[in-house]
């Protein structure tokens, strides 16, 4: 049964890194004294190395270590055998175009729609979705295929900001950015909120945290959808 926890974010504003997941990890990794951790969208160009060492320490707090894919000499194999798997934050492109060029995107989908527990962060919730095509990332690398995980039916937009209206901004908003995408492209795309996370388990998809989500469908006005609303029938 499949098993994952797709949030906005690792980090909210005034908290440390995962503080407000640590009571949903204690759950969702019950199971699992180490953790794979998948450091590649190094977010500010942080080494493998110090990202690993930075999630160590908010896993410490529920008793559970960390190791990263890149200490593996054969990845695939540490996929499959892992207790439970958690990619963070950071470039979306940036870690798309390392898992195809270690060719481990199957591994992972494989792992993950086999039960083992999987945690994604920002990058590593837009990964989750059909498509990477609605991250906020600059391009700075072009990866094979913007095709990912697959694991859920529609796309992920993390950290969606509303428009402000005191901002004398006068570029195009979030919401605008998700229009484009659906003048070329068909699937959903549900816009989390910063303290937002979407719960799969097994074909159930719920809406977790204390925010609502906004979701943006081909052909339809954007809509608000509550906390613990069903999202199994988004596709």
């Amino acid at each position: 049964m499949k098993s994952i926890l797709i949030a906005s974010t690792s980090t909210l504003h005034g908290s440390g890194p995962l503080e407000y997941l640590l009571d949903e990890l204690t759950g969702h990794f019950k199971s699992a004294s180490e953790i794979l951790f998948v450091p590649y969208a190094r977010p500010g160009g942080i080494s493998h190395d110090d990202y690993t060492k930075h999630v160590s320490k908010a896993f410490e707090k529920i008793g559970k270590s960390i190791r990263g894919l890149h200490e593996f000499d054969h990845p695939k194999t540490a996929i499959k055998n892992a207790e439970g798997i958690f990619t963070g934050g950071g470039n979306t492109f940036v870690l798309v175009n390392q898992l195809y060029k270690m060719d481990v995107l199957t591994a992972i989908k494989d792992a993950v729609s086999s039960g083992t527990p999987y945690l994604g962060t920002s990058a590593g919730s837009n990964i989750c979705g059909l498509t990477m095509n609605t991250t906020n990332d600059m391009p700075i690398v072009y990866p094979p295929s913007f095709k990912t995980l697959g694991l859920i039916p529609f796309n992920i937009n993390p950290h969606y900001l509303d428009p402000n209206p005191d901002s004398t901004h006068m570029g195009e908003t979030r919401e605008t950015r998700l229009k484009e995408f659906h003048a070329f492209n068909t699937q959903p795309v549900v816009g989390l909120r910063e303290g937002s996370w979407i719960e799969v388990k097994d074909r159930q998809l719920t809406l977790k945290g204390h925010l609502e989500a906004r979701v943006f469908e081909y052909g339809k006005a954007p809509y608000e959808i509550k906390p613990n609303a069903d999202l199994s029938n988004l596709n």
